[in-house]
C-alpha cells in the first residue's frame, strides 16, 4: 500500500515579512522641526523667566497689583523659579528678556520661511489638509480609537497624516505660533508705535498678554503631546526618519494560507 501522505500536496511556506522604506520628511520640514525644537524650549524657559516679574493675567489695556487678574500664578512660584525651568537659571528679567527676544526672530522668521517652502513643494495641500470627510464625528472617532490602540499609519497609505495629527499640525502653525508672534509684537512699545493697530486687534496690552500665555501653553500642551506619540510609536524609527527623511515601516505580519488536506490513501491491492 502506497504511503497516505505522498498524494498530499507538500506545506506552503509563508513569504516572509519584509520591511520597506519610503520618503516621509522633506528637507525644509526637518529642518524646521529641529530649529523649532531648540527655539521653543528656549522661548518657554525664558517666556517663564520674564513671567516671574508679574505672574498675574489681565484683560484690557492696563493691569497691576490692585487690579483684578483672570489668573494669578503666585502661587505657583516655587515652581516658575525652578532653576531647571527658567532660562537663566536664576531670576534676571533682563537676561531672560534677551533669550527671548532673540528666539522670538528665529521663529517668526523661521515659520515664514517654512511656509514658503512648504507651499513650493506642497507639503501643506499634499499632507496638511483636511478634508471635510475627515473631521466627521464617525471619522474622528474611528480615528480616537485608532490612537488608543497605538494605531498610528494606515496601511495603504503609511506616508499619510492621521486626522488627528493634522489637526494639531494646522492648529500649532496656522493659530498658536502666528498669535505668539503679533500678540509679542503688540507687547513691544516700539512696535505699537509703528503699528498701533495691534493694540485695538488683541483688545489692549493685558489682553495680549494673556493671549500670548494662552497661545504659548497650547504649544507647551502640543510638545509634551507629540513627544508621549512618538515615544509610543517607536522613538528610534521616528526621530531617525526626521534626521534623514526616511522611515521604516513596521513590518507586516504574513498571513498564513490555509491546510491542505490530505489525501485520501488508496484502497490496498
Amino acid at each position: 500500500m502506497d504511503d497516505p501522505t505522498a498524494l498530499a500536496d507538500p506545506p506552503t511556506t509563508a513569504p516572509s515579512a519584509r520591511s520597506e522604506t519610503i520618503y516621509r520628511h522633506r528637507l525644509a520640514t526637518r529642518l524646521w522641526h529641529w530649529i523649532n525644537a531648540i527655539t521653543i524650549f528656549i522661548m518657554i524657559g525664558s517666556g517663564i523667566g520674564i513671567l516671574n516679574a508679574h505672574p498675574r493675567l489681565y484683560w484690557g489695556q492696563y493691569g497691576a497689583n490692585f487690579d483684578h487678574a483672570w489668573l494669578d500664578l503666585r502661587p505657583y512660584g516655587n515652581i516658575l523659579r525652578s532653576g531647571w525651568l527658567t532660562i537663566p537659571a536664576g531670576y534676571n528679567l533682563a537676561i531672560s528678556r534677551r533669550w527671548h527676544l532673540l528666539f522670538a526672530l528665529v521663529l517668526g522668521f523661521g515659520l515664514l520661511v517654512f511656509m514658503i517652502a512648504s507651499l513650493i513643494n506642497r507639503h501643506f495641500q499634499r499632507d496638511l489638509r483636511v478634508r471635510a470627510k475627515e473631521i466627521g464625528p464617525r471619522h474622528l472617532w474611528a480615528d480616537l480609537l485608532a490612537h488608543l490602540r497605538l494605531d498610528f499609519h494606515n496601511p495603504d497609505d503609511p506616508a499619510a497624516y492621521n486626522t488627528l495629527q493634522k489637526l494639531a499640525y494646522v492648529v500649532a502653525i496656522f493659530i498658536l505660533i502666528p498669535l505668539m508672534i503679533f500678540t509679542g509684537l503688540t507687547m513691544s512699545p516700539g512696535m505699537d508705535a509703528a503699528w498701533p493697530w495691534l493694540i485695538e486687534l488683541f483688545g489692549g496690552r493685558q489682553s495680549a498678554r494673556s493671549i500670548h500665555f494662552i497661545a504659548a501653553s497650547g504649544i507647551v500642551l502640543f510638545v509634551i503631546v507629540h513627544l508621549a506619540l512618538v515615544v509610543l510609536a517607536g522613538p528610534i524609527g521616528e526621530v531617525w526618519s526626521m534626521i534623514t527623511g526616511r522611515w521604516t515601516l513596521p513590518a507586516a505580519r504574513p498571513s498564513e494560507p490555509p491546510p491542505t488536506p490530505l489525501a485520501e490513501p488508496e484502497a490496498a491491492e
